[in-house]
């Protein structure tokens, strides 16, 4: 998730509860819900670099616990106080578990069993930057501010704002199970239809941006990846809306391009890999090779990928790697 989301989720977590344990609670769970993030420095080191360390190690369960005790020593080192240990690494703990578990709802994936597996679990139902989220955290930090301007209008007293967290979190959890099950009738919507004469390979869903009951489906044949949009309000009709990524024929440059560290990453990665061969002008003659996750673009937009680009001879000349 975008990082308004696990500051907000931070101050909830803070004002849930966690502010019971420790002095310094709002500071500690904001810095740990978004040190995970850390990893964004890898960007210095170029597109490829950034792609290999984002959602690293500082995504997985294992460096969790190593990681809480960052924001603690900054914490008592900046601010000069005297923190209960096991408490406020606990609080940093539990803040880091709910960025994992934000970013685990998110297509994109997170190596969460690093260094046991390099999988990319996720569960596909909420996007990165999500409207409803930011609805309901907003609501959750603002209130107790308006709340308050109205109570010291009144004289009465003010509130830590710890109910409107406690809220602001149950219905967060609850509008992610609720976009589960969405996403579970999306997936069954797909695999409901013929595709080419025969039932699917494999059907994937992910989230838009805007409403849950709508979702970026994609459907894998024997000869193509097919893009279908899933709308859950109408009747499923694949055909007039579906666009065609057809599979290239047999090139002896992909099986090249295969052995090549930034393609073997990118496989790793890729939910929906489309591979294709173009012809380049530079060099004359050449060939480029290109591998991309088509779930993160459409039509002349495509998603991550990475490229291999051959002379005539088929010498392989450079390799990139974009999104």
């Amino acid at each position: 998730m975008d990082n308004l989301t696990h500051t907000l989720t931070g101050v909830m977590l803070a004002r849930a509860g966690l502010d019971r344990l420790t002095p310094r609670a709002l500071v500690l769970a904001v810095f740990a819900a978004n040190i995970p993030d850390i990893d964004a420095i890898s960007i210095l080191g170029g597109t490829a670099n950034y792609f290999h360390y984002h959602r690293w190690a500082t995504h997985s369960l294992a460096l969790a616990p190593v990681l809480a005790v960052v924001p603690v020593l900054a914490v008592a080192a900046i601010t000069r106080a005297r923190l209960p240990w096991f408490r406020a690494w606990s609080v940093c703990l539990v803040a880091i578990f709910s960025h994992l578990s934000l970013d685990f709802t998110n297509p994109y994936g997170i190596r969460l069993w690093l260094p046991f597996s390099n999988a990319w679990p996720s569960l596909d139902i909420t996007h990165v930057i999500d409207i409803w989220i930011w609805s309901i955290l907003l609501i959750g930090f603002f209130w107790p501010l308006l709340s308050g301007l109205v109570s010291s209008e009144i004289g009465a007293k003010r509130t830590k704002g710890r109910s409107t967290a406690i809220a602001a979190l149950f219905l967060l959890a609850l509008y992610d199970t609720g976009r589960y099950f969405l996403h579970q009738r999306a997936i069954e919507t797909l695999q409901s239809r013929v595709y080419d004469g025969a039932a699917p390979r494999k059907v994937v869903a992910f989230p838009q941006s805007v409403t849950p009951l709508n979702w970026n489906g994609w459907v894998q044949t024997d000869r193509a990846w097919l893009a279908v949009p899933v709308d859950l309000t109408q009747e499923f009709d694949p055909k007039p809306s579906a666009t065609y990524y057809w599979n290239p024929e047999s090139h002896h440059l992909i099986e090249v391009a295969r052995t090549l560290p930034v393609f073997q990453e990118l496989s790793a990665f890729a939910k929906t890999p489309y591979w294709r061969v173009l012809p380049i002008d530079e060099p004359a003659g050449g060939s480029k090779v290109e591998l991309v996750d088509l779930r993160f673009g459409r039509g002349d937009r495509l998603g991550f990928t990475a490229t291999a680009v051959f002379d005539p001879a088929g010498r392989l000349t450079a390799t990139s790697y974009h999104y």
